[in-house]
């Protein structure tokens, strides 16, 4: 965030649902079928949430007027005073932060189709990110012992919350939802959270809310539908497995019946 705006960092970041697309493409871990109306139905509904959350990012238009909000008395926008040089550093940092979230997407993807225990992969993701983690802290705050320090103030229930249910609650829902439709299906929702906090804000800390968010959110809803609508014909990788075996064992009996007629007329 020191080398570039909060604007473009929250832009670049919603390019995760169509990196992870265009990578499980790559990969064969998604089936497209350009000629079929749900694989268009796929790539238009992952080009309109991350449209639509560049839309909310960056499309200001007019003010909404709604009663529960309260008004401003001065300018709010701010400037960060980025350089050029800084910002193209901070582009970069930013996309390939983007590129590992998706690389992470695709792996947990795969490692689901040879490793089926989504808790106890959770557990192992945690204690992983945790030991690098704490790597990390030691040597970017050597010699700094306050850093370590447990108060019981907002900090900790920061924490505490972001541990329980952005780490471990969800990396177990998300390996659940990505073991039965994939990882684009799972990162498609991502920008859903620009809605949920954009009318959380709204509600509970009085923001004022612009007519470009709004659009941005209608867009986002219509292509989370799509994906939704092309994805629900579609079988899991378990599905597809137990299909292709009982194909396989019905293509052995019939091969096994016509072993049986040909010496019995012999």
């Amino acid at each position: 965030m020191k080398y570039t705006t909060a604007t473009f960092a929250a832009a670049m970041s919603n390019i995760l649902p169509a990196l992870t697309f265009v990578m499980a493409w790559i990969l064969r871990l998604e089936k497209v079928k350009l000629k079929c109306i749900r694989s268009q139905s796929k790539v238009l509904g992952t080009a309109a949430t991350v449209a639509g959350a560049m839309i909310m990012t960056l499309v200001k238009g007019p003010l909404l007027k709604l009663f529960w909000t309260r008004a401003t008395t001065s300018n709010q926008q701010q400037t960060n005073g980025v350089d050029i040089q800084s910002s193209i550093k901070g582009a970069l940092m930013i996309t390939a932060g983007c590129f590992c979230w998706a690389c992470f997407m695709i792996l947990q993807s795969v490692t689901l189709r040879s490793y089926p225990a989504e808790l106890s992969l959770s557990a192992w993701i945690c204690l992983m990110g945790t030991l690098e983690g704490t790597a990390v802290a030691l040597v970017m705050e050597k010699g700094n012992a306050a850093v370590w320090a447990i108060h019981w103030d907002g900090k900790l229930l920061a924490a505490v919350y972001s541990g329980i249910f952005c780490s471990g609650l969800a990396y177990y829902i998300q390996g659940v939802v990505m073991k039965h439709r994939g990882p684009v299906f799972v990162t498609a929702f991502s920008p859903l959270s620009m809605v949920i906090v954009a009318v959380m804000s709204s509600f509970i800390l009085r923001e004022q809310l612009f007519l470009g968010r709004l659009l941005g959110a209608a867009v986002i809803i219509i292509g989370l539908y799509l994906v939704v609508w092309g994805k629900s014909k579609e079988n899991s990788p378990e599905e597809e497995l137990a299909t292709t075996k009982q194909v396989g064992e019905e293509k052995d009996k019939s091969n096994l019946e016509v072993i049986t007629i040909a010496s019995s007329c012999k």
